[in-house]
């Protein structure tokens, strides 16, 4: 082989990260840091809840809660948006048990001086259901989340005997203009390697951004799907598509190096 020891492990590997826009940038910069062509598409758009009233009202009735759960940094940061613009102290969270899906999630909330009492083991709904099970009877849980989102954790803990209110913060669709942008990529001479698929949504943005026949042909046409978990992975094959890289750790870091360790192996000489 022609290489040299100095060579990055993803030099000549080129990634689409379909991250939201605003929070692209830290995948691409892990994948940059390592050699990798970067090219960044949404296939998530982060807008606001049709109405706050539930939100708002949620705020002003924290004294109620014993739990709140926030699964995801956007959650964290839209409710921490509207808590300042009513001019709700944000002391009035440090009387609730706070659990966070995961460590982005648990940073964002702890910048605001907060301490998290639970993060689960897996970054998955599954784990904080049973990170919480046996916590929760007869208690009060908030939970703030996107519009659209799987029902696990409300349907699990309500079986688990907990009060759960389910608040809307915000809702992701799938942004117009990334269409013929991403069919322009898709169709260039240079196209990626492979996809990143960061959560379920980006997964049916895909689809509905292409349409559920040009996704399969142009993930059959040599693009490899990266997923960051079990339940991204599953909404992949959902829809037909395969899961070629999948990270073991269900973090950013933990899919750049799925994408290491796939690099890397296809880099190995072929043996007879």
């Amino acid at each position: 082989m022609n290489t040299t020891s100095k060579q990055l492990p993803l030099s000549g590997c080129r990634v689409l990260v379909s991250r939201a826009k605003k929070q692209a940038g830290a995948l691409s910069s892990l994948l940059r840091d390592l050699g990798c062509q970067v090219s960044e598409i949404p296939f998530i758009e982060i807008r606001k809840p049709k109405s706050f009233q539930p939100l708002d009202s949620a705020m002003k009735n924290l004294a109620a809660y014993d739990w709140l759960i926030l699964t995801s940094v956007n959650g964290v940061e839209a409710m921490f948006e509207r808590m300042a613009k009513k001019k709700i102290d944000v002391a009035n969270l440090a009387k609730l048990k706070i659990a966070a899906i995961g460590p982005a999630t648990k940073d964002a909330i702890e910048k605001h001086d907060l301490q998290v009492t639970v993060t689960p083991k897996e970054y998955i709904a599954e784990s904080v259901v049973a990170s919480l099970h046996n916590r929760v009877k007869g208690k009060r849980v908030l939970l703030v989340r996107a519009k659209i989102a799987r029902d696990v954790i409300p349907r699990e803990l309500r079986r688990a005997g907990a009060l759960v209110d389910v608040i809307e913060a915000y809702e992701t669709v799938a942004p117009e203009t990334s269409a013929r942008r991403l069919r322009a990529l898709l169709a260039a001479n240079r196209k990626p390697h492979a996809i990143t698929f960061t959560s379920s949504s980006t997964v049916k943005n895909f689809v509905d951004l292409l349409g559920l026949r040009n996704a399969r042909a142009a993930i059959k046409a040599g693009v490899h799907t990266a997923s960051i978990g079990p339940i991204t992975s599953a909404t992949l094959l959902q829809f037909g598509l395969p899961v070629n890289i999948a990270a073991k750790q269900y973090t950013m870091q933990g899919l750049v190096d799925a994408i290491v360790a796939s690099a890397l192996e296809r880099r190995k000489p072929s043996s007879r």
